[in-house]
């Protein structure tokens, strides 16, 4: 059986031949139950691990290294996490997005080694009106570039497993359908709107644009900082220019900054996913739903 799990602590145990517990605590595993014959898949944050998982179907198991609530940015990878990597026949990443995790795949990686930075074309932060001289990351945002990486680790698990590339690589274009579906419901959902301008708590969202909106950060690229009162008078301005109904904060850091925003503008406040990892909030469901919801949180907001 194919397993979708999440390092924490608790993974610790299972490395001494103790019981492994998924964060939720509600789905208990033995250990020993991986399957002699799966590629064992690590999956450096969500996104990757979901795509993983529709790939490899039941012939891999995938472990999130970032556990379910956990902010992708911050990990420091554990002694569980570390020897994911280590025992992995592929490790799914993405070099830059979290940099101690880009250290312990050099550090330890035997098996296979596939970064989604060199399967896509990472858009710099300035495209997307962000004044950075860095690449924007968040490209599963784009469900097209989220398309394109589900092929390479097909690609990847058909050169580890031959006796399963051809359903690898169905499982590959099953969820490229998908994702072009969900593409189409974007660009027709968002094609229309009354107004384009979106505020979001941090530069998350930028390649969400090609769909037509504007998105305005609070706190700029990281979900961490602090707004500076320019920033937010800026804002408060616009908001009020644009009639900006909703301010969206996110589903793993704070929602004070753009609570508060939305208090002192009388908007609404509502939660824009940026689909970094999963929470016990969204433990049901997955990266096709939410986005689903995003987009009705879209539509909804600008009157589309």
């Amino acid at each position: 059986m194919k397993r979708l799990v999440a390092v924490t602590p608790a993974v610790l145990l299972a490395l001494t031949g103790c019981a492994a517990f998924n964060d939720g605590g509600s789905d208990h595993a033995p250990a020993t139950g991986r399957g002699a014959d799966e590629v064992r898949v690590a999956a450096a944050f969500y996104p990757l691990a979901f795509v993983a998982d529709r790939v490899g179907g039941d012939h891999v198991d995938v472990t999130n290294l970032t556990a379910p609530g956990g902010e992708p940015h911050d990990l420091e990878p554990s002694v569980a996490v570390t020897a994911e990597i280590a025992e992995a026949g592929l490790v799914l990443y993405e070099r830059g997005f979290q940099p101690a995790v880009d250290a312990a795949v050099d550090e330890n990686a035997t098996g296979d080694v596939l970064d989604a930075a060199d399967v896509v074309d990472l858009v710099p932060f300035r495209e997307h009106g962000v004044d950075s001289p860095e690449t924007d990351p968040h490209f599963w945002l784009d469900p097209l570039l989220l398309a394109d990486v589900a092929d390479a680790v097909a690609d990847r698990l058909a050169e580890a497993d031959p006796d399963h590339a051809e359903d690898y690589r169905a499982n590959a274009a099953d969820l490229r359908g998908d994702l072009e579906g969900l593409d189409r419901e974007y660009a027709a959902g968002l094609a229309s709107c009354a107004r384009t301008t979106v505020v979001v708590s941090h530069d998350a969202f930028g390649y969400l644009q090609r769909y037509g909106v504007e998105m305005e950060a609070i706190l700029g690229l990281s979900p961490e900082a602090e707004p500076t009162p320019a920033d937010l008078a800026r804002l408060q301005d616009l908001i009020r220019e644009d009639g900006v109904t909703t301010v969206f904060s996110e589903s793993i850091v704070s929602a004070k900054a753009a609570e508060a925003l939305a208090r002192e503008t009388g908007a609404a406040s509502d939660v824009l996913d940026p689909l970094e990892g999963l929470t016990d909030r969204t433990a049901d469901e997955d990266y096709l739903s939410l986005m689903s919801a995003n987009l009705a949180a879209l539509e909804k907001a600008n009157d589309c």
